[in-house]
């Protein structure tokens, strides 16, 4: 079985330059993934200033829908879960999953670090063909010591809702520029990133092994950049995966994503192992 996932963090569906609403252009953006799961972050679950502002019609519909937005980009064709993060006198924004498969169960874990600085974890059992796959969907702090100690909860997480080995997928902005936590990952829940493989996969990864053998070192292994959007150079987005093999894995580049949001997204393609 083959699952093709996204991950996106969309800026509460305005753009990042001049807060204009992206909302619809998004929509479309994310049908051109093709994806069976996408995982999302800074999803406005609900904005009245910008319902009040950007809601009159113009050409035929609306510029701020009237639903949520994890169920507006969901439409017809996907099942969605909200997981509620920052609140506010107006409205409040969180992790959101879309999924083609049946959603089995939802659970949001609450890892804010801080009063000022509200994230969570959203937790998914997807009822895919014959076996359950566990999506986790990950919006980390700006702070490092913060980002660490939530990373722990992010692991504590995942070994108790998939003790045994289940299929699972961690996706999201980890803010982790540097790139301290996917040993972490790795080592603690055997996952692998989907950039992982690029150095194995490479006549240059062929050269990196030798010069690694010689200096009896491993290559780095270093996630895809994903921001700013329009240049991008910092890894903070990433998509981890237990149980599958990594068939395809890209950062989708271009004039059309770095209107849309700050962040690129990456969109990869997965078979069950």
């Amino acid at each position: 079985m083959k699952i093709r996932v996204a991950t996106y963090n969309i800026h509460k569906g305005v753009s990042s330059m001049r807060g204009q609403p992206r909302v619809h252009a998004l929509k479309q953006a994310i049908a051109l993934f093709e994806a069976d799961v996408v995982f999302l972050q800074e999803v406005q679950g609900r904005h009245d200033r910008n319902a009040a502002q950007f809601g009159a019609e113009s050409h035929g519909h609306k510029h701020w829908p009237e639903t949520a937005q994890h169920e507006f980009f969901a439409g017809a064709s996907h099942h969605s879960a909200y997981g509620m993060n920052a609140v506010y006198d107006h409205g409040h924004h969180g992790n959101a999953l879309l999924s083609a498969f049946p959603i089995g169960s939802t659970r949001n874990h609450d890892v804010s670090d801080h009063a000022y600085e509200q994230r969570g974890i959203l937790h998914c059992v997807l009822q895919t063909e014959g076996v359950d796959v566990h999506c986790y969907v990950v919006h980390l702090g700006l702070f490092e010591a913060g980002r660490g100690r939530q990373t722990e909860a992010l692991i504590e997480a995942v070994m108790a809702s998939a003790p045994h080995g289940e299929p699972v997928i961690i996706a999201g902005d980890f803010n982790d520029w540097r790139n301290n936590l996917s040993d972490k990952l790795r080592n603690a829940l055997g996952v692998v990133e989907v950039f992982d493989q690029r150095a194995s996969n490479s006549a240059i990864g062929d050269l990196v092994r030798q010069l690694a053998r010689r200096k009896a070192a491993t290559p780095t292994l270093t996630p895809a950049r994903t921001f700013p959007a329009a240049l991008p150079w910092f890894r903070l987005d990433r998509i981890y995966v237990r149980g599958f093999q990594v068939e395809t894995a890209q950062v989708m580049h271009g004039t059309l994503w770095a209107k849309l949001s700050d962040h690129a997204p990456i969109v990869a393609t997965l078979k069950l192992a």
